[in-house]
């Protein structure tokens, strides 16, 4: 079995739940704190032994390329001058955490088909993906998880949350499960984003992916769906069709952030400053001082 080597992310989307924010900058450069959204994303993949990020983008993603290449003559010569050296440090890891290619995207909407813009640099192998405007914050990470459950059973990997209150289950894919060992499950079907009593788990899969090359083929042969997009899921049931299995592990130690849309987002950003080093203790003394 090949090793997991590369990651797919797209981040070639509008933003435009965060117009006009997004109008001119990517919706996954949004800051949580002191870092913006992809980098998270983009760490947890380094943390899992991920060498290779392929990122997916659009005409307005040029800041994205700009944060993870090597910093301005000017911004180093001000950082050195001003003897910041634990900044320069950091903004020197960044463009040295991992080899990044960059393709931008073609070709009908629709989440399957960065996928598929990605195969030229997938060739191959079996690959992650992880969505740019997302993230599971896990110990070990999420897509450590994922790639030991996929070294001992193969087939697709799709990380999973628990759904803690049941009116949010209709936000959500939920899957119908069939236990295989611990937080491992085959994935029967998925119910897109069922009422709380027609749910058939708590289990939404959703986030993070392994999927094997064979997933090109399947995105090349499946007709659009909703909304005459391009879906993910559909190649994926096709895949399951043709007798490759599906599981999902049920992510362990993590917490599932959703920075796609204005509360959420907000939610996050409070949520990782209250554990900033440099903040936190302020922070959570104006919290407390709010009248509200």
């Amino acid at each position: 079995m090949k090793k997991i080597t590369k990651v797919v992310i797209p981040a070639a989307g509008f933003g435009t739940r965060f117009l006009p924010q997004t109008k001119a900058m990517p919706k996954e450069m949004l800051p949580i704190v002191d870092k913006p959204v992809i980098q998270y994303v983009v760490e947890e993949a380094i943390d899992s032994g991920i060498t290779n990020i392929i990122i997916i983008t659009g005409s307005n993603k040029r800041a994205i390329e700009d944060h993870f290449d090597v910093s301005s003559e000017d911004l180093v010569k001000n950082l050195t001058q001003g003897k910041k050296l634990h900044l320069l440090k950091e903004i020197e890891r960044i463009s040295e955490m991992a080899n990044f290619i960059y393709i931008r995207q073609k070709g009908p909407y629709g989440n399957g088909t960065p996928v598929l813009t990605a195969e030229p640099a997938i060739e191959n192998e079996p690959f992650a993906v992880l969505w740019g405007d997302e993230f599971i914050y896990s110990k070990p990470p999420r897509l450590a998880q994922m790639i030991k459950v996929y070294e001992k059973l193969g087939g697709v990997i799709i990380s999973g949350v628990k759904i803690e209150k049941k009116e949010d289950l209709k936000r959500y894919g939920i899957a119908d499960l069939t236990h295989v060992d611990k937080n491992v499950y085959r994935i029967n079907k998925i119910v897109e984003k069922p009422e709380f009593n027609e749910a058939p788990s708590n289990i939404a899969t959703h986030g993070g992916y392994i999927l094997p090359p064979e997933i090109f083929s399947a995105l090349k042969r499946i007709k659009p769906g909703r909304g005459g997009e391009i879906w993910l899921t559909d190649a994926i049931n096709l895949l399951k069709k043709e007798g490759i299995p599906v599981y999902t592990v049920v992510i362990e130690n993590g917490k599932y952030y959703d920075t796609g849309n204005k509360f959420e987002y907000l939610k996050t950003v409070i949520a990782f400053a209250l554990t900033h080093k440099e903040i936190n203790g302020d922070f959570r003394t104006f919290l407390k001082s709010l009248k509200i």
